[in-house]
């Protein structure tokens, strides 16, 4: 073989070496900042969802406070109406 094609192969193994890790570091990153949005996305769903339970708990609230002030103004017709 003459030199030119050792040269040929030593550089184009060692390009393809560069590639390689060059790729593996940028899927590395890729990987972290999924992971972090990953992280940030299931922290807000979870606050989300706590925000949800507890307006869930207001609208089962609401009718019994409602069935309450009915009877309140009731009572106050009933006392108006005898004084």
């Amino acid at each position: 073989m003459s030199e030119a094609i050792i040269v040929a192969i030593i550089t184009g193994g060692l390009s393809l070496i560069g590639v390689i890790v060059s790729n593996n570091h940028t899927a590395q990153s890729m990987d972290a900042k999924l992971d972090k949005q990953q992280a940030v996305t299931e922290t807000k769903l979870e606050e989300l969802t706590r925000e949800v339970r507890m307006h869930n708990n207001f609208a089962q609230r609401i009718p019994v406070i409602e069935e309450q002030i009915k009877v309140a103004n009731h009572r106050i017709s009933d006392l108006e109406k005898g004084a």
